[in-house]
């Protein structure tokens, strides 16, 4: 670390005769960049003026030339792995299914996320403990598909994404409604599969599993 008194004297200094004076005594130069510096050798040239000034070229060349087909809407070109439909806003309607182990919710959403139809359980005739089971959840999934059959939904859907959430029993009922004949209809239109289950990190301390016997 070069001493404060050198330091004042390095900054006292023009610009112009800066990067000579880095050159010859680097260890004055150490609380800056030395990037100019390092760039004022290989170009021969000991203006820092000019030095900034074709950096700042060479930067803006490369920006218009190599980086631009990788903005979004520039393009049109894969970019890791993804194409230009991926980034953009989709046309999928969504069906979010949340299954705990005392209900299961089914929600069929707009490709703005406007919610359509939004159903439980509880909403076609299960009582207490009758809402987590395997069955009522098979039920519902039949209710639904048959729902937005019977409005007239089906044609004005072209793209749907199944949203998980949750490891009730409900989760597998309505995976074996759609793969039965009870979605025919809805079937050929799902076209993306993900997972919202929610993960917990810190927070309160979760309460004490319940042990029976």
């Amino acid at each position: 670390m070069a001493s404060p008194s050198a330091l004042r004297a390095f900054r006292s200094v023009c610009a112009t005769c800066r990067t000579s004076l880095a050159t010859t005594t680097p260890t004055l130069f150490r609380p800056f960049s030395r990037s100019v510096a390092l760039a004022a050798v290989r170009l021969g040239d000991t203006s820092m003026d000019k030095n900034l000034s074709s950096m700042d070229q060479h930067m803006s060349a490369s920006r218009q030339s190599g980086l631009g087909s990788v903005i979004p809407g520039k393009g049109g070109v894969e970019v890791g792995g993804l194409t230009r439909g991926e980034w953009e806003e989709d046309d999928r309607h969504h069906l979010h299914i949340y299954a705990h182990k005392h209900n299961t919710h089914i929600t069929l959403t707009d490709p703005k996320r406007n919610p359509m139809v939004s159903v439980s359980c509880g909403n076609i005739g299960f009582k207490k403990a009758g809402r987590g089971s395997y069955d009522a959840a098979y039920q519902l999934a039949a209710f639904v598909m048959l729902r937005i059959k019977d409005m007239g939904w089906l044609p004005r859907i072209k793209n749907i994404e199944l949203a998980y959430r949750g490891f009730g029993n409900g989760r597998e009922a309505v995976t074996k409604a759609i793969l039965g004949s009870e979605g025919k209809d809805i079937r050929p239109l799902i076209n993306k599969l993900s997972d919202s289950t929610r993960l917990k990190f810190g927070g309160t301390r979760s309460k004490k599993p319940r042990r029976l016997g």
